[in-house]
């Protein structure tokens, strides 16, 4: 019984310390030199940032995938071509995963860095080119740090979205970032903890509840939700195309949708 537990409490060290200083996070790379071709014929490219994981397929992202179809229909109506790069954050893995996680403790840092040097690299390279950086929760935090480590010079060609970022992540002033919050609905945008640990505790105790009922009720069905944090395109319509005309169509009149 001694070895056992001196194993298990070796084994826990070195997951902390793997956990710590091991396994960098190393996204999908965007491969600047094939979007350099794909971009050639559109005026914006779009990269988009899933929430969750990061790793959602972007024709699979139903929290905020329609969102972005919708502002690449509303470019198209004002005679602007755009095309949609999705970009990975987590490789899909066990690893990946713990590696992904340890970047989002570390509030992004590491992929941040990565994403932002390619962004320079397309600017420098498409200087005729927007580039839109968009994300959803955990993604919107992930786009608020890319957009403060390019360079100043950069962040005139870069326009970013972000949609219920966490409230722990400081939100950027400039005029060149919208973030939305659901008009101050967005229970994790917002900080309200009372809320945010009621969601955390109301699906499981839900499933406990319903095991000792003799209900047989999936936990999957119970995934948890924050208050407010769901987004689509009725609601945030008016603010995302005012931004977009504001910052990328001033030079031309634009029909702003209502």
């Amino acid at each position: 019984m001694r070895k056992i537990k001196c194993f298990i409490l070796i084994l826990t060290i070195l997951s902390v310390l793997f956990f710590l200083f091991g396994l960098d996070v190393i996204p999908e790379n965007l491969q600047p030199q094939q979007i350099l071709e794909k971009a050639k014929n559109s005026d914006i490219i779009i990269i988009f940032n899933s929430g969750g994981w990061g790793n959602t397929p972007f024709e699979k992202a139903e929290d905020f995938g329609p969102i972005v179809k919708e502002i690449q229909k509303t470019f198209n109506e004002w005679g602007y071509n755009s095309v949609v790069i999705p970009y990975s954050r987590t490789k899909d893995s066990f690893l990946g995963k713990i590696a992904g996680a340890k970047d989002f403790l570390n509030s992004f840092n590491s992929s941040s860095s990565i994403l932002a040097d390619e962004i320079e690299f397309l600017v420098q390279n498409l200087p005729d080119k927007k580039i839109v950086i968009a994300g959803l929760s955990a993604g919107g935090a992930f786009v608020t740090k890319t957009y403060e480590k390019v360079s100043e010079r950069t962040k005139d060609s870069i326009l970013a979205i972000t949609a219920g970022t966490p409230f722990w992540i400081k939100s950027s002033d400039s005029e060149n970032v919208l973030n939305l919050n659901n008009a101050g609905k967005d229970s994790l945008a917002k900080g309200e903890i009372k809320t945010l640990l009621l969601s955390l505790l109301e699906p499981p105790l839900k499933w406990l509840y319903a095991r000792i009922s003799g209900e047989n009720l999936s936990l999957s069905r119970l995934t948890n939700q924050f208050v407010g944090h769901t987004y689509n395109w009725d609601t945030t319509a008016s603010e995302i195309t005012s931004f977009l005309a504001q910052t990328i169509t001033q030079e031309r009149n634009v029909k702003i949708l209502k």
